[in-house]
């Protein structure tokens, strides 16, 4: 009875404690908003250093000391083309009746202007970007930034602005040179982009977009990339972010030197994704020189057809590796030939510089001046002789022409029928009359021989080192080979190549 009674005055004492504690914080509360309300905040306290960068600091690069230095040399180039006339003429026999009925009556302009129409398409602009390269006003760019140009104009860093006019372009490397009427300009010095390699750091300065000189980093990713389809290609490939504007522009190491000149990117997207192409120094110095001072590029012709080396073909010919450029044909009173060149060669050395395959062959072959003579190396079976070549100037699109390979490396005589090669067969697959041979009658879609490229129509002209004459002799000296493996030589639209028979993989 007693605990129970006593706690009625317990919970009343709590309520007035709680109603008293309740008053208390709104007073506090209401005193400190009026306090508040007649105050103003402190300022925000933020730290400044407005100190440039230390040399401790600088483990961590700043490349603006670069940037001032080469940022003068790139310049913006605005082009734009006439504009076009294009004709348009009602197709013969039409009539507007058929769709608006029998009783339409065409217009009285519209029936004067049934003849040939001309209409005007507007001009088209475009930006890219360019390197000053001479005091004395030339620029280098590519050939696609110019290429269509009927007015073009240079803006300077520094605000100035000229008009630019073509020099010469060279479409087979995508590189053209700009003049403009001025002295003393800030001209970019090169460096030996043969003497670059993958990791350096570069930068990439040029005008995307047309919104303005930008710069941006990255590093070589390769060197010798041939990506765009162009005759004569060695880009250097790197990941210093590369978009539309910039083509034409400088990419430059880390001591402000050209090493190359910005041209394409490859893209899903149509913008950077990390894979952009330079043009090297050497290559578009080359090119610039000749156009400038012959007004044309001037390429040496060797006179040879050549393809890379597969692996099986490196075995065929003796070699340790895959290296060098395989000697397929030689033109008759070509360089070579007078040099001493021969069919089964393999060109390893071509002017004291080594040859990894035939493109780089092309390229070596085409920027070596005509009349200049030049050692090659070359191994004959097993053996390195050293010739002298006196290269000629390229007649027409002829060079070292770089014959590819067929498809598959792994061939087989299996399955592949032969016949002679007489007059009606000569003149219908067009073989010229120097050719002998054993033409390829069939091959069977299912053999190896078909897989490695083999068709209908090639012309058999080596088995293993031996020449064949005819069908007959063909079938000869395949029926009781050596070996599984085989080197066959064919002629085939125009050309010749070598092909490796292996029978062992025959399905």
């Amino acid at each position: 009875m007693k605990n129970s009674s006593s706690h009625p005055s317990i919970w009343k004492r709590a309520a007035v404690l709680g109603s008293v504690c309740a008053l208390s914080a709104s007073l506090v509360a209401f005193s400190a908003a009026k306090e508040a309300a007649g105050t103003k905040p402190e300022p925000l306290r933020i730290q400044v250093s407005d100190a440039p960068l230390s040399t401790a600091a600088r483990g961590f690069p700043s490349f603006s000391p670069i940037v001032k230095a080469v940022a003068p040399s790139v310049v913006k180039i605005s082009v734009s083309s006439e504009a076009k006339v294009s004709q348009m003429q009602m197709p013969e026999g039409f009539d507007l009746r058929r769709f608006f009925g029998p009783g339409f009556q065409m217009p009285e302009e519209f029936q004067q202007q049934r003849g040939p129409q001309q209409r005007h398409m507007p001009k088209e602009q475009g930006v890219g970007s360019g390197i000053i390269v001479t005091k004395d006003g030339y620029i280098l760019t590519n050939n696609h930034v110019v290429e269509n140009a009927s007015t073009i104009k240079v803006s300077l860093n520094d605000g100035r602005e000229f008009n630019g006019k073509v020099v010469g372009r060279d479409p087979k490397t995508d590189v053209a040179v700009v003049k403009v009427e001025a002295q003393d300009l800030p001209a970019m010095a090169f460096a030996d982009s043969d003497k670059i390699e993958v990791g350096d750091m570069v930068l990439a300065v040029g005008h995307p977009f047309g919104i303005g000189q930008t710069v941006t980093t990255g590093i070589i990713s390769a060197k010798g990339r041939a990506t765009l389809g162009l005759d004569y290609e060695d880009f250097i490939q790197t990941d210093a972010a590369i978009n539309p504007g910039n083509s034409g522009g400088a990419l430059v190491d880390v001591e402000g030197r050209l090493i190359g000149m910005n041209t394409a990117i490859l893209s899903r997207s149509g913008g950077n994704q990390g894979v952009g192409f330079a043009v090297p120094t050497n290559l578009a110095r080359w090119v610039m020189e000749s156009l400038v001072n012959a007004g044309r590029v001037e390429r040496g012709f060797l006179g040879v057809n050549i393809q890379d080396l597969t692996p099986q073909l490196a075995q065929q010919f003796k070699l340790d590796a895959a290296k060098g450029a395989l000697v397929s044909a030689v033109s008759p009173d070509s360089p070579a030939d007078k040099a001493g060149v021969k069919s089964g060669d393999v060109i390893t050395d071509f002017n004291g510089k080594p040859v990894t395959d035939s493109r780089h062959l092309k390229l070596q072959v085409g920027s070596t001046t005509p009349g200049a003579a030049v050692p090659m190396n070359v191994l004959r079976d097993g053996k390195t002789q050293t010739l002298t070549v006196t290269v000629k100037e390229l007649p027409g699109d002829k060079v070292a022409d770089a014959t590819p390979a067929a498809g598959s490396a792994d061939d087989a005589l299996h399955g592949v029928g032969v016949s002679d090669l007489d007059q009606a067969t000569r003149e219908q697959l067009k073989v010229p009359s120097h050719i002998k041979g054993a033409v390829v009658s069939s091959v069977e879609e299912d053999s190896v021989a078909y897989d490695a490229g083999l068709r209908q129509g090639d012309v058999i002209l080596e088995i293993n080192r031996q020449p064949v004459k005819n069908a007959e002799q063909a079938t000869a000296l395949c029926e009781k080979p050596a070996s599984k493996v085989s080197l066959v030589k064919v002629w085939s639209h125009g050309g010749t190549r070598f092909i490796v028979i292996d029978e062992s993989k025959a399905g």
